[in-house]
């Protein structure tokens, strides 16, 4: 138990680093400012571009549309496959020679994008295509308040994508592209599943949590009536096998998160995020043997073989059924972490990890009263704001966005997130939430429901349906706060903090319980063995 309490507080410390909803294709954001006005007033898209070099499919690239110019067509049978030419000179900022319809490819830089797109069409190109400088996208956007009657679309690509057109281009190969815009679902089913996957993790955990908690107050009460004179105590949280928060844990457990992300974004490699896939397999395959354990334990099959122990070096005393369901979880770690950039389905065996993950956190680590749980969140609700929004004033970037994602090691982000693919995006990509979005939140639930039980409370009297209720509601509104502001990423707890919180707060204040709540974080039993009913009788 030793072990178990401190891969728990290791991997609380680092979970949170992941708080932020991400989402694929996000753009360069630096001309936000300019305002939209007629003939400039385009929404920013995203543009597949598919390309035929002499006629036999190539490459499929990603780039953006102007905020000027025409719309472009949503479905692929519609667009057509037109010829591309290199613009003479390379930056299209002179006459073009005429051409006859064809897609003109010109580089960034000397001039304004308008006045690019201006003098291609005086040319009679009938799209541009503008390479970027950087492997990111820009956005391009009306430099001048005349000259912004443009009838033809203008699209940005990436440097690598554009060079390779080039090149094919300069070695007298004919290529060819569409250009066309599919149109993304207002709500995609894995965001459906993600939702249910958070909301019903946090469940499962603070039933365990409460269970647990119950059979220890059970316990203790079996020993005061056993020890009337007093002489049995508690000998602290450590021994129950718990790990309390209090408040200064809780300020500090934000800083030295803060601290750790800012390591991970400078150091942020492919060989380091290798050593964070060791360590997330550690804490899965840690998380998982304590699921199993504990759900295998229930049946009378292997209840026997959980309460049989064998001295193991190192680790010490080792139930039987440890040791029989810890090959399995090693198994499925090494398969994952070996397979992850291989497989398609790799997503399953990282979100199973990552569940048993945090539900064994969310048993392990308590806070003991909403004060705790008040200022866990709201300098986690400071913490999720300044890395996904602040940061960018600082850094140039969204620190939190670039870490979730990856975008310096070459792979799909940390591996401390739940995922599941786009299933009717035709851009593809994931759908994620940060560990630190279930489990900071999934803390103060799970109080509430061990509050709950302590109390003897019927479910609609209690604090767990409305605490529960309002982290799903929180989450809900973070992601149409996804889709509204076109799949940017968003910081989840910007959301679900208010709620969730809030609505604890106010609650308890409203029905006389706060000073309790905050201060005790558990209801006064004056005589606790016959006050605290058993389970079974409660639920009747």
């Amino acid at each position: 138990m030793d072990l178990q309490r401190s891969v728990a507080v290791v991997v609380v410390l680092v979970l949170v680093l992941s708080t932020s909803l991400v989402s694929a294709g996000d753009i360069v954001h630096q001309d936000n400012i300019a305002p939209k006005r007629p003939g400039c007033e385009n929404n920013f898209v995203l543009v597949k571009v598919p390309t035929w070099i002499n006629g036999i499919e190539g490459s499929e690239y990603v780039g953006v549309g102007a905020r000027f110019g025409p719309t472009l067509e949503s479905k692929e049978k519609r667009a057509n496959h037109t010829r591309v030419v290199l613009a003479d000179p390379p930056d299209c900022c002179k006459t073009q020679r005429k051409l006859s319809g064809e897609v003109i490819l010109v580089h960034r830089g000397t001039c304004s994008f308008t006045d690019k797109a201006n003098f291609a069409e005086a040319a009679n190109a009938s799209a541009v295509l503008v390479i970027n400088y950087h492997t990111e996208l820009f956005k391009m956007v009306c430099e001048n308040e005349s000259d912004t009657n443009i009838s033809i679309p203008t699209v940005m690509l990436p440097q690598d994508a554009g060079t390779n057109l080039e090149n094919d281009l300069k070695n007298n190969l004919t290529v060819s592209v569409q250009l066309y815009s599919p149109l993304r679902p207002l709500v995609d089913i894995a965001e459906v599943f993600l939702w249910l996957m958070a909301v019903g993790t946090i469940l499962c955990a603070s039933y365990w949590s409460a269970w647990s908690a119950r059979e220890a107050a059970l316990e203790h009460d079996k020993l005061l009536n056993d020890d009337p004179d007093g002489t049995l105590h508690s000998e602290g949280v450590g021994s129950s096998g718990y790990v309390d928060i209090n408040t200064t844990a809780a300020v500090l457990f934000v800083v030295i998160a803060s601290c750790f992300l800012i390591m991970l974004y400078k150091l942020m490699s492919l060989w380091f995020l290798e050593v964070l896939v060791v360590l997330f397999c550690i804490g899965g395959v840690e998380g998982l043997q304590t699921c199993l354990v504990a759900l295998l334990s229930c049946f009378r099959w292997f209840k026997h073989a959980g309460e049989s122990y064998v001295k193991v070096p190192f680790f010490g005393a080792v139930s039987y059924l440890t040791l029989a369901v810890l090959p399995f979880c090693m198994v499925l770690a090494v398969v994952w972490a070996v397979y992850r950039r291989r497989i398609s389905y790799a997503w399953i065996g990282q979100d199973i990890l990552g569940i048993a993950l945090i539900l064994t956190v969310l048993q392990i680590v308590r806070i003991p009263n909403l004060k705790v749980g008040t200022v866990l969140l709201s300098c986690a609700f400071l913490y999720d704001i300044f890395w996904v929004f602040v940061s960018k004033w600082w850094f140039d970037e969204s620190v939190m966005i670039v870490v979730a994602r990856g975008d310096k090691s070459g792979e799909d982000g940390i591996p401390m997130l739940l995922k599941i693919p786009r299933m009717f995006d035709p851009w593809g990509g994931y759908s994620i939430i940060g560990f630190g979005d279930i489990i900071l939140p999934g803390l103060v639930v799970a109080f509430s429901l061990r509050y709950d039980w302590l109390a003897n409370k019927r479910l609609r009297d209690g604090y767990f349906v409305w605490a529960m209720t309002a982290y799903g509601l929180g989450l809900l509104i973070t992601y149409v706060a996804l889709n509204l502001m076109d799949g940017h990423g968003q910081p989840a707890l910007l959301y679900i903090v208010p709620f969730t919180l809030g609505t604890f707060l106010t609650l308890g204040k409203k029905r006389g319980d706060l000073k309790i709540l905050w201060t005790r974080g558990e209801p006064e039993r004056s005589c606790p063995h016959v006050q605290l009913k058993p389970l079974e009788e409660k639920e009747q």
